[in-house]
C-alpha cells in the first residue's frame, strides 16, 4: 500500500492541478504549420476551380449546339440572329415553322455561362467558296469581352 500512495503523489506533483493540456507554444507551432500548408495548397485548389469553369462552359456550349441541331431537324433551319438561342425554349413567330417546332429543346431557361453571362449565338455563315459553316455558340469568359487569355479566353463551339 505504501508504494501505491508514493506513486500517486509523484503523478500529482508533475501536474499541479491534475489536468493535462497543450502549451501555448505547441498550439502556435501547429497553427503555423497549418498556415504554411494552406498557402501552398490553396492556389492549386483555386486553379482547379477555374479550370472546371472552362470545362463547364465547353460542356454547356456543346449541349446548346446539340439542342440547336435537334431543332434544325424539326424545323429545317437554324435560328436567325434575331431569334437567337431563345428559339430553343419558345416557338417561332412564323406560323408555318411553328407547326414543325416540337420544343422546348432545353429544360428550363437558357443556361448562363459559369461566370453568369449569357451565351452568344452566331448563325451559320456561307464563306466565299459557298460552304456553309454551322452556327457558333460563344462564351466570352470571365471578363465577358471578346478575346483574352486564361480565364478571359473565349470559349467557342
Amino acid at each position: 500500500m505504501r508504494i501505491r500512495s508514493h506513486l500517486s503523489q509523484n503523478r500529482r506533483s508533475s501536474s499541479p492541478r491534475g489536468q493535462g493540456g497543450y502549451s501555448l507554444l505547441e498550439i502556435l507551432v501547429v497553427l503555423t504549420i497549418m498556415a504554411v500548408l494552406a498557402t501552398l495548397v490553396a492556389p492549386r485548389l483555386f486553379n482547379q476551380v477555374d479550370r472546371s469553369k472552362i470545362t463547364t462552359a465547353k460542356a454547356q456550349a456543346r449541349s446548346l449546339k446539340t439542342s440547336l441541331d435537334a431543332m434544325r431537324l424539326d424545323i429545317g433551319r437554324y435560328p436567325t440572329a434575331e431569334e437567337g438561342l431563345s428559339l430553343l425554349i419558345a416557338p417561332p413567330a412564323d406560323v408555318a415553322v411553328r407547326a414543325s417546332w416540337f420544343g422546348p429543346y432545353v429544360d428550363g431557361d437558357l443556361p448562363a455561362d459559369p461566370w453568369g453571362n449569357p451565351y452568344r449565338y452566331f448563325p451559320p455563315l456561307t464563306d466565299e467558296s459557298g460552304l456553309t459553316q454551322g452556327p457558333r455558340i460563344v462564351s466570352f469568359g470571365a471578363d465577358n469581352a471578346e478575346g483574352g487569355t486564361g480565364l478571359n479566353q473565349d470559349i467557342e463551339i
